[in-house]
């Protein structure tokens, strides 16, 4: 296996390794400690956390903390394109770096990867596709598979991809994440020496949800579609006017 990086090169990403911070109101956080020791002792770690916990944007910090991403990347898989640029974007401002150098995204037809950056988000068939050229996947020293409950072709052959590659690879880390998980399973699957791979659990943050049903009074198909014109004007102008914490409207689609 040939190395991305010489020693010339590791010496320097290791003195501009980003320093991360955390915002404490994040679950995730107050489990740092217990992750980073799990990562830190083990070389596949599956982290099973709520929607909210903060698990998507932390985890590659908290590797950074590790001093992961100075002999390869960290590789962090989304499922779409859209939450590859995204959660890119957002990892970037909390590490007060401009999209693109200590934090980049590859998805299709885009590339905003340079060769300063520590962090990699992609989609996760963008990673499949580099098995054909890099086997081994040298370029990265830890891989973060996120939303793995999703169970995508693409998501269930790079764990199988990966679950063989790790004997031939023992510097890589990997971290296997999701909001809704069979957790014993994958701990199984990625057993060592007989050993289930650790399990780390993450609690959510969840906001309350208050339902209002509006029902349409059209007398006809066309009535009825200024009616539910109407209805959204109203219903976002009713939404606007709360005060207190976060309001979402939310309009079915018409009945087929």
């Amino acid at each position: 296996m040939q190395n991305r990086y010489t020693e010339a090169d590791r010496a320097r990403r290791r003195a501009n390794l980003p320093y991360p911070t955390y915002p404490e109101e994040l679950p995730v956080v107050a489990k740092r400690a217990d992750i980073a020791r799990a990562i830190d002792a083990n070389q596949v770690v599956i982290v099973c956390g709520e929607t909210g916990s903060g698990k998507t944007t932390q985890l590659p910090k908290i590797c950074l903390e590790l001093k992961r991403g100075v002999g390869g990347m960290i590789g962090h898989t989304q499922p779409r394109r859209i939450a590859a640029r995204t959660v890119a974007a957002r990892i970037a401002a909390e590490l007060n770096s401009p999209l693109g150098q200590a934090v980049g995204y590859k998805i299709r037809f885009s590339d905003k990867v340079s060769p300063e950056s520590y962090i990699k988000v992609m989609t996760d068939g963008m990673l499949l596709a580099e098995t054909q050229r890099d086997a081994t996947l040298a370029a990265y020293d830890t891989l973060i598979i996120d939303e793995a409950h999703e169970r995508s072709l693409n998501i269930d052959f790079l764990l199988g991809y990966v679950q063989r590659l790790l004997p031939r690879r023992p510097d890589l880390k990997l971290i296997v994440t999701s909001a809704t998980i069979d957790a014993d399973r994958f701990a199984r699957h990625f057993a060592q020496d007989g050993r289930p791979a650790p399990v780390i659990e993450v609690s959510g943050r969840l906001y309350p949800v208050d339902v209002r049903y509006c029902p349409l009074r059209g007398e006809s198909e066309e009535k009825e579609d200024e009616d539910i014109e109407q209805a959204i004007v109203e219903a976002v102008g009713r939404t606007i006017t709360y005060r207190s914490g976060r309001r979402y409207s939310r309009v079915p689609s018409r009945r087929a």
